[in-house]
């Protein structure tokens, strides 16, 4: 059921415009107010999926409301409605942030359409809030390691800037994670993260994955398509295992880098793009570079920041946290009850190789779990967590 609130101070107007919107939809739940205060404080005391309101009005006009709800609520899409006399100050509205104006005396379709479009938007507003919200769980940053708590504190520093990051470190260490913290804690937040495995594409698609494609322009192009750049505008794009990209796609992304514009594969047309790159790699780059396989001018492009994720063996004193954390995580996926560690099997876990670093030890947490006893103890974890 949407609720919407209809702030208007002509009753007549108050009577049509509810009864236009209970008949459109047994969905569309309607409460009214007959002035701006009023309004607010219903506003202030329940939620709303949409407030209609009147431009001018007695106490508080619609402006001064607009702007008091913004400031409290301002995932709520408010539609202004306007006599001709007021377009200037509707256009004013939907400076501050109003999602559309209609003039009176409302137009039947207009109005309806104006308020689906308003309602689509504060669906996708909160779908996006909980996709956020899982993403954050999904992406948390455990440990308490010196290594650790430098990265959140660099992490900290450099998000809210433009400045381009390279993310070095083993496979496996959690360098999306970091990605992720980055683009979370920027000013791009609201817009896309655009992920592209640069190892996972075939040298001869790289290009047209990063900067899209035209019609004809290779044999199984069958239509326009856009890249991952595109895709990314206004936001961030994440180019994880940048070491193993094409020299010809290197190319490209440097010129991209230099002068923010892309041109999709078999086009000559240019297209501005507004990107943060943040890079990742598990590879020695000033090897790659000395041995002809990376391009030196791009290395310099990316790495303003370079941010070193450190192998799990590197911060054992992090792995009771991290099994903790991923014997919650690993319950509640199963719909169980997390088992708990006894303190001799900690200890073992601390004292092996992690080679496969975070992704292994999830594996093997996941291992005990399944297999192991009520507690996990030493025994199961000789058992059970051998490679």
């Amino acid at each position: 059921m949407s609720k919407i609130l209809l702030i208007e101070d002509e009753a007549a107007i108050r009577r049509v415009l509810g009864k236009i919107l209970s008949e459109e939809s047994s969905t569309y739940s309607v409460e009214e107010a007959e002035d701006g205060i009023t309004g607010l404080e219903k506003i202030k005391q329940s939620d709303y999926d949409l407030v209609i309101c009147d431009i001018k009005m007695p106490k508080m006009d619609g402006v001064e409301l607009l702007e008091a709800v913004k400031k409290i609520k301002p995932e709520i899409p408010i539609v202004m409605i306007s006599g001709h006399g007021d377009m200037e100050t509707a256009i004013y509205a939907m400076k501050l942030g109003a999602f559309d104006f209609i003039s009176k005396p409302p137009d039947l379709n207009r109005l309806l359409n104006t308020v689906r479009n308003a309602l689509d938007k504060k669906q996708l507003v909160v779908e996006n809030k909980a996709l956020k919200k899982k993403i954050g769980k999904n992406f948390e940053m455990i440990g308490e390691s010196d290594a650790i708590s430098q990265i959140k504190d660099m992490i900290e520093k450099v998000a809210p800037t433009e400045a381009r990051v390279l993310i070095t470190g083993p496979n496996g260490t959690g360098k999306e994670l970091v990605a992720h913290w980055l683009h979370e804690k920027s000013e791009r937040s609201g817009a896309p993260l655009i992920e592209v495995n640069c190892a996972a594409i075939p040298s001869e698609l790289i290009e047209s994955e990063l900067f899209g494609h035209v019609k004809g322009a290779f044999t199984s192009a069958v239509r326009d398509r856009a890249g991952k750049f595109e895709a990314a505008d206004k936001g961030t794009l994440f180019l994880d295992e940048i070491g193993d990209m094409s020299l010809s796609a290197q190319a490209k992304v440097l010129r991209a880098l230099q002068e923010n514009k892309i041109a999709r594969v078999g086009d000559e047309k240019e297209i501005k793009v507004d990107v943060r790159v943040v890079a990742a790699t598990n590879k020695d780059l000033k090897l790659e570079i000395a041995e002809g396989r990376f391009r030196e001018d791009l290395y310099h492009r990316l790495a303003v920041i370079l941010v070193k994720v450190p192998a799990l063996n590197d911060r054992r004193d992090d792995i009771p946290l991290l099994v903790d954390y991923f014997a919650s995580k690993i319950a509640d996926e199963q719909g169980n009850a997390p088992k708990s560690f006894s303190s001799e099997a900690i200890k073992l876990l601390q004292e092996y190789d992690w080679t496969g670093n975070i992704r292994e030890l999830r594996n093997v947490v996941e291992r005990l779990i399944i297999l192991g006893g009520t507690e996990i103890s030493e025994s199961d974890v000789r058992l059970f967590a051998s490679k």
